[in-house]
């Protein structure tokens, strides 16, 4: 009877530790960012000049507006791309979590160039045709004795959040920005299509442009992870 005790004392905490790592190993193997890299680890380094009609392909290159770019909301800085999430600290008896309060995510079409060759991305939110992750690249919080500056509070105006409870405390707030900036170096996957150049672009010599679209089955991928390995490069 006491060897059954034993053994019970050592076999549940085990299946307790194994049962935990697998919910890690599932969470992060099918992580957004995991499936990404992946995906893209697959696909060929491509030149823009190289890329066949209806080719699912990956092109790496400086992130440029077509037309009057997004601003960021905290860092006011021009981009193509931002998510942002403001998160807010909730108790209830000894546990504590963040509830989100805002998620905000706004997006615009954009050239990627490399060497003078451009492609088109045409990006859509409703219904979302592209799967993302961005490097989060701003923070700011704010706590019980950590007031929001003066920008971090402009912001939540903003979005007419109070930065302050009831009782006069500063609230435990927590902001996020990712975005993709004007510039900024970032890999796109899609299916290639070439397509005649409606208005001349400055420096781009060339009468027909490729753009990176989604299909039914495939949507794009975009992110600004750096150094995305691939198996081949053409």
């Amino acid at each position: 009877m006491a060897l059954v005790t034993d053994f019970d004392s050592f076999i549940i905490p085990l299946i307790f530790v194994v049962l935990v790592g697998l919910i890690i190993f599932i969470t992060y193997f099918f992580s957004t960012k995991q499936k990404i890299i992946r995906t893209l680890s697959k696909l060929p380094i491509k030149q823009i000049g190289s890329l066949k009609n209806n080719q699912f392909t990956r092109f790496t290159g400086k992130a440029l507006h077509i037309k009057e770019p997004l601003i960021a909301p905290f860092s006011k800085r021009k981009c193509v791309f931002y998510v942002i999430k403001i998160e807010q600290k909730k108790s209830s008896g000894k546990n504590n979590h963040w509830r989100t309060i805002v998620n905000e995510e706004k997006v615009q079409d954009f050239f990627i160039e490399k060497n003078s060759d451009f492609a088109m991305v045409r990006l859509h939110q409703n219904p979302k045709n592209y799967t993302c992750h961005l490097v989060v690249d701003k923070k700011v919080n704010s706590g019980t004795f950590n007031a929001p500056t003066s920008e971090f509070n402009a912001l939540l105006k903003q979005y007419d959040i109070k930065s302050e409870n009831f009782f006069g405390f500063n609230k435990s707030l927590r902001y996020s920005e990712a975005i993709i900036e004007i510039g900024e170096q970032i890999t796109v996957a899609g299916i290639a299509k070439w397509k005649s150049l409606k208005e001349p672009i400055a420096g781009y010599s060339y009468s027909k442009i490729a753009e990176l679209e989604s299909s039914d089955k495939q949507k794009l991928i975009i992110t600004d992870l750096p150094n995305i390995k691939s198996k081949k490069r053409v």
